[in-house]
């Protein structure tokens, strides 16, 4: 072979040498890098690596609320949208998310999740000019002012007692009372659980939206349904091993 075919031989092997030196070993080059979980601040990979697996797909709703649902998001104010987030729900199934309070994501990410919720999700005029009940309780609820407003606005559809009827769920059960907050009972006779054929506030009763007292109480009504040991069949003093 001649002299010629060598030197160009070489010359490939050199490049090839050259290329594979480019990066560390171990380490992908430049193109194919890998942000860090810190830095990812695209909205829809943040959504759906934190929030889809309980809020359901693009916010549409699952085991929690739908996070889409428009007057959800014209209830709460963008602050508590936030700490809610942040620093999650006490006593319940929803995490705190924020570095600061034991999570895993840092402040800018919170910031991207919340704002991007409301820019994509959220609907001017949805409460069509009606002013809507605030989104925290304003007073203490009565509990015998509950039992009767529940009977007007909720008994229909889950039940005289609260244990589930032809058109909702048991909202009364053990469980359900044990993984839910008053805030988080509150949010949802406002807003409804849409995903799930619930009205809002406004749709319980054909023309006769509650009002924030009514709401109150009846968040009250509930959260008296509550047991102080859920999921326990036989009290303590009933339950040491014989």
């Amino acid at each position: 072979m001649s002299s010629s075919y060598y030197l160009c031989a070489l010359a490939a092997l050199s490049l090839m040498l050259l290329s594979a030196c480019s990066a560390p070993p171990g380490r992908p080059g430049k193109d194919s890098e890998i942000p860090a979980p810190g830095e990812v601040s695209d909205f829809k990979t943040l959504y759906a690596e934190n929030c889809a697996a309980c809020h359901g797909s693009q916010g549409r709703g699952g085991a929690a609320i739908a996070l889409a649902d428009p007057v959800y998001l014209a209830i709460i104010e963008p602050p508590s949208l936030r700490k809610v987030i942040a620093n999650g729900m006490p006593g319940t199934s929803m995490p705190a998310f924020a570095q600061s309070a034991g999570g895993m994501l840092t402040d800018k990410q919170i910031d991207v999740i919340s704002s991007g919720m409301r820019s994509r999700w959220s609907r001017p005029g949805i409460l069509q000019g009606v002013n809507p009940p605030s989104y925290t309780a304003e007073s203490a609820g009565d509990v015998q002012r509950g039992a009767a407003s529940y009977r007007t606005y909720c008994s229909s559809c889950h039940g005289p007692q609260g244990q589930g009827g032809a058109k909702g769920s048991a909202i009364t059960n053990d469980s359900y009372l044990a993984l839910v907050s008053d805030q988080g009972l509150r949010t949802i006779v406002i807003a409804g659980r849409p995903e799930l054929g619930a009205p809002d506030w406004r749709g319980n009763v054909p023309g006769k939206p509650m009002s924030d007292q009514e709401i109150t109480d009846v968040v009250a009504w509930l959260a008296a349904q509550r047991v102080q040991t859920p999921g326990q069949p036989y009290s303590v003093a009933n339950s040491a091993p014989r």
